[in-house]
């Protein structure tokens, strides 16, 4: 079983320009290979379809229907952003992503499905014997194909080129929830907008009926709607990224199915327009409610699973010597995690807790990449992930140990059985006839107590893993300066 070799004594070259191996030959990337030109490109893409979608709302809505729909649709907005890097908080995902990921949704989104519903419905209208069924037919067929595509655009491109950053389940949720709430709130825009446009043209003065019915359809019963329709194609972009490199046909499936689920539930959420008032109220006592309550449920038990991945994976560094043996129970504890930056705080200040949570977050990166390892799922670049993340995490340690530590004892349970004071570790008497605990530590040792727990099986004793072991900490450049 093939086992990689143990750490060089310093970390590898940094890669080349241009992708070429280390020690090969240096070649010069393609302008359009370049990352500020990609960046550039994006962000210019972003920019104009903001401007576009801009101006297609406030041509529609007029300048005052515009500033009503914005006040009124920003509301939602906090909310379900605060939920979904609430969920992400075991291993958050970098920012950029998510600001993308909302503008995507709010503007390149947006501007898609207003531009192709529109002209979708006048093709039916013109095409069609029936041209007062258009509406109808293209909300309810046209308009989720479309919406669920271009949304589902995001996620596949996050998916695609920060795989790093899209390791699972909550990923494809987070990711894909951001993106219909960017969504949702261009939507709502103009409908409110238009709603207030018909409140004036009947003669009633600022925000009457149809705002306000308006309003508490869209924001206040289902402001979860496109989120939900959304997530779904997110669940299969995220067992897609739990799969291994060579289950392609899978990789391609999950996505799909995902998909297509999320067009059905928008066309059945959009159909109910048409069964009457009854018929709305039972598709989303029916339907929606309990697909919201399912979904919110899944989401919660992945993140305590991946809290319980944490303390399974990451004992095997704390008995190489990487981390400390208390650290596998604080960070898989989000209770702990927090007493871990408050303390941070109080002692070293702000910077320090940041450099807690960067630590957190790298540790919890290496606890999965190394379960995809266990599994038969990590990548070729598997050792030279690991050994970036222990880098990461051994620059951090002096600051965020003793913090951990700290949180780990006012967190742990209490010992299981009576022990006496000559038992506990460090005490005068200690060890006189006795085996010395798994780790170290001012508690009392029992071989159950989470701080204590004895090192796991070696990964490479398991059946099936051909990953890397991981091996005491090497010593680092910034060692020997000075």
């Amino acid at each position: 079983m093939a086992i990689s070799p143990p750490f060089p004594p310093h970390p590898p070259n940094p890669p080349q320009p241009g992708g070429a191996p280390e020690g090969g030959v240096l070649r010069h990337a393609h302008w359009w290979q370049r990352t500020g030109v990609r960046y550039g490109a994006l962000i210019t893409l972003l920019a104009l379809s903001g401007l576009v979608i801009l101006a297609l709302v406030r041509e529609q809505t007029g300048t005052q229907g515009f500033l009503v729909g914005l006040g009124l649709a920003v509301l939602p907005v906090p909310l379900l952003i605060a939920a979904f890097r609430w969920l992400d908080r075991v291993e958050p995902g970098p920012w950029r992503n998510l600001v993308f990921a909302f503008a995507w949704g709010a503007c390149a989104a947006a501007l898609i499905a207003i531009v192709a519903n529109s002209f979708a419905t006048r093709w039916i209208a013109t095409a069609t014997a029936d041209p007062s069924g258009a509406d109808t037919l293209g909300a309810t067929v046209i308009a989720p194909v479309v919406e669920e595509s271009a949304k589902a655009a995001a996620v596949l491109l996050v998916f695609l080129f920060r795989r790093r950053d899209f390791t699972g389940l909550v990923d494809g949720v987070v990711i894909a929830g951001i993106t219909a709430t960017g969504f949702a709130f261009t939507e709502n825009i103009l409908y409110l907008g238009n709603a207030f446009g018909t409140d004036q043209l009947t003669g009633d003065g600022g925000i009457a009926s149809v705002t306000a019915a308006t309003f508490f359809v869209r924001v206040i019963m289902s402001p979860f709607a496109h989120p939900l329709f959304t997530v779904l194609t997110g669940i299969g972009f995220g067992v897609a990224a739990l799969s291994g490199e060579r289950q392609r046909v899978r990789r391609v499936l999950l996505p799909l199915s995902g998909l297509l689920l999320a067009m059905g539930m928008h066309a059945l959420w959009n159909g109910s327009s048409v069964l009457g008032e009854w018929g709305f109220f039972a598709v989303y006592g029916a339907f929606m409610v309990p697909a919201f309550a399912v979904l919110t449920w899944l989401v919660v038990w992945t993140r305590q699973r991946e809290l319980g991945t944490v303390r399974e994976e990451l004992p095997a560094y704390a008995a190489a010597g990487w981390i400390s043996p208390a650290e596998p129970y604080a960070l898989g504890s989000m209770r702990a995690r927090r007493l871990a930056r408050d303390h941070a705080r109080r002692h070293l200040g702000k910077p320090a807790a940041r450099e807690v949570a960067r630590y957190e977050a790298y540790a919890t990166s290496l606890a999965f990449l190394r379960h995809r390892g266990r599994l038969g799922r990590a990548g070729a670049d598997f050792v030279v992930r690991e050994r970036e993340l222990l880098n990461e995490l051994w620059r951090r340690k002096d600051i965020a140990r003793p913090a951990l530590d700290h949180a780990a004892r006012m967190t742990a349970p209490p010992v299981p059985v009576a022990v006496p004071p000559w038992a506990v570790y460090g005490a005068p008497g200690y060890g006189q006839g006795y085996g010395r605990p798994a780790g170290p530590g001012p508690y009392p040792w029992h071989p159950q107590h989470p701080l204590q727990a004895p090192a796991p099986q070696p990964l490479h004793a398991r059946p099936g893993y051909s990953g890397y072991v991981p091996h005491p900490p090497y010593p680092r450049p910034q060692q020997h300066e000075g």
